[in-house]
């Protein structure tokens, strides 16, 4: 039994920042129960290759992006633009905690399945709407998409190369940071909502913007240029008030090392068989490394060339320097912590066989995650949704199905 088993979430929304939200309160527990268009469902069963396989090795529908954020949940089709599709939402939403959509501002007003139209049936309905932009300002109309959130929040103007590299330019991150982040603050909201309601009897709105949580995450970033008024810039891999404390190139890979402080970047240097680094005057000290780094790290990178990977990172655990490598994800998966801490996980699936999944970093010990559910297959639980939770019968369910609404 999860800490959220008593809570049903309908869960209106798709693609990552919703899905996310969603997830995270059904891995805690929470009967969540996803809407999809009849016929296509979510944009991201359609994101790929890749594909799941299946026993013969042949592709399925699933795409590893939809299962990533789609477990535990059960998965309806209903066409919200048909009055009887609005009416089915409207009954599950009676007989929800939570609802959770993404869709643009304003476009559930002419269903009536926004906030003010549902609270006026359930007034203790706690609902979370999450757009690019909220739900006020000048720019509340306009579709968000993540890419362009981390331009516009100030992500891609502190990642990437320094200026003053050849070929340097603003990168965004390899996940969508703005998607993910919105959807973790869009939880703990809810979870703050649900504490409110069971103390109040009260619910309550749920306003989420992409951008608002891409400013809020950039975090000393942020308050370094509220603090000081000199805008931020990219760095690339390095610290702009440590050296060394960065990627370096080894014989067979990438490292970090991030050597704090004086003592630390001495024994860096003289694992690496050049301890006069340490004791030259023009890098003795962090301030004086940061000074003349132009000048240190190509020595620096000359040095870690001629070790491996593995190598370096046992020599420098050895000494305490702060290290790690940069692995891909087949070092990821293959890590002796990572294995131990049971992150990759497999549960069975309908059309998968047994369908590889990253487990939940939650651990919490009297009421932990678990993988109850696959993520479904589309429209897997339709029948089952409005049989046990709005007493459909068979009749009025093979109805809705002849006219297209589910």
């Amino acid at each position: 039994m999860g800490a959220l088993s008593h809570i049903r979430v309908l869960d209106l929304s798709r693609v990552l920042a919703g899905p996310w939200c969603a997830q995270n309160l059904a891995d805690l527990g929470a009967d969540v129960i996803k809407v999809e268009r009849p016929g296509s469902g979510d944009d991201t069963r359609h994101w790929g290759p890749p594909f799941v396989k299946d026993a013969q090795g042949k592709d399925t529908e699933e795409s590893a992006y939809f299962i990533c954020i789609n477990r535990n949940k059960r998965s309806i089709t209903v066409d919200i633009s048909k009055p009887e599709g609005q009416n089915i939402i409207r009954q599950l939403a009676l007989e929800s905690d939570v609802v959770i959509e993404n869709y643009k501002f304003g476009d559930l007003i002419k269903y009536g399945l926004d906030y003010e139209s549902l609270k006026k049936m359930k007034s203790d309905l706690i609902y979370c709407s999450i757009t690019g932009f909220g739900q006020t300002g000048p720019y509340a109309n306009r579709a968000g998409y993540d890419f362009i959130i981390q331009g516009m929040g100030g992500f891609m103007s502190v990642t990437g190369e320094a200026e003053d590299f050849e070929g340097a330019s603003p990168q965004k991150s390899g996940v969508a940071i703005a998607d993910i982040f919105t959807g973790m603050y869009a939880s703990t909201a809810i979870l703050a909502a649900i504490v409110h309601r069971d103390r109040s009897g009260e619910g309550q709105y749920i306003d989420m913007s992409l951008l608002d949580t891409q400013i809020a995450v950039m975090a000393n970033v942020s308050s370094a240029y509220l603090t000081s008024g000199e805008i931020p810039k990219r760095w690339g891999n390095a610290s702009a008030i440590i050296v060394p404390y960065q990627t370096f190139p080894t014989s067979d890979g990438w490292m970090i090392v991030g050597a704090g402080n004086d003592g630390q970047y001495r024994h860096f240097v003289t694992v690496g068989g050049e301890a006069h680094l340490a004791d030259n005057p023009l890098y003795f000290t962090n301030p004086l490394r940061v000074q003349h780094r132009k000048q240190l790290i190509p020595l620096l990178e000359q040095m870690t060339r001629k070790k491996t990977k593995g190598a370096w990172i046992a020599l420098l655990e050895k000494a305490n320097v702060p290290c790690g490598p940069i692995n891909n994800f087949k070092e990821v998966f293959e890590n002796e912590q990572v294995i131990a801490r049971n992150v990759q996980i497999e549960v069975p699936h309908p059309t998968a066989g047994n369908m590889k999944l990253v487990a939940s970093p939650m651990k919490l010990s009297k009421t932990p995650t678990e993988v109850r559910m696959a993520p479904p297959t589309l429209g897997q639980h339709t029948n089952e949704v409005l049989h046990d939770r709005l007493n459909f019968n068979s009749e009025t369910i093979e109805e809705l199905r002849r006219k297209g609404i589910i």
